[in-house]
């Protein structure tokens, strides 16, 4: 089934496990570390390479981390007033946990919803 059908549900799932947009069989990106995507799917041979979404994921995830990371750090003061060492220590890792955790299946959101809404600028092979 053509992801454009799919469900926008479906398409976050799809996304989590960092598939191909239109098959949803071949691995999106390279390797497991870093988020660079493949040239085409390994499965149905859609170019892939044309539609890395860039920094998107990154600024949006500034901004969704942003907005609920600031505001639990000033309720963990005002409960527990803890050292500023202790906020730079646990506001660090959990930032940086979150992000790392986060940027790849965001990538393959985007670009799932682009594959989704324009689907007349992908090419096959």
């Amino acid at each position: 089934m053509a992801t454009s059908l799919l469900p926008d549900s479906e398409l976050i799932k799809q996304a989590w496990a960092c598939k191909c947009p239109k098959c949803g069989q071949g691995d999106l990106y390279k390797d497991r570390i870093q988020p660079t995507i493949n040239e085409k799917c390994p499965s149905c041979g859609m170019e892939l390479s044309e539609h890395d979404c860039g920094d998107g994921a990154a600024v949006f995830l500034i901004f969704v981390l942003g907005f609920l990371l600031v505001p639990a750090a000033l309720l963990l003061q005002k409960l527990a007033e803890p050292p500023l060492w202790v906020h730079i220590i646990v506001w660090s890792i959990v930032t940086v946990g979150l992000t790392v955790l986060a940027m790849r299946p965001l990538k393959a959101y985007i670009i799932a919803l682009q594959f989704k809404h324009r689907p007349g600028s992908w090419k096959d092979s």
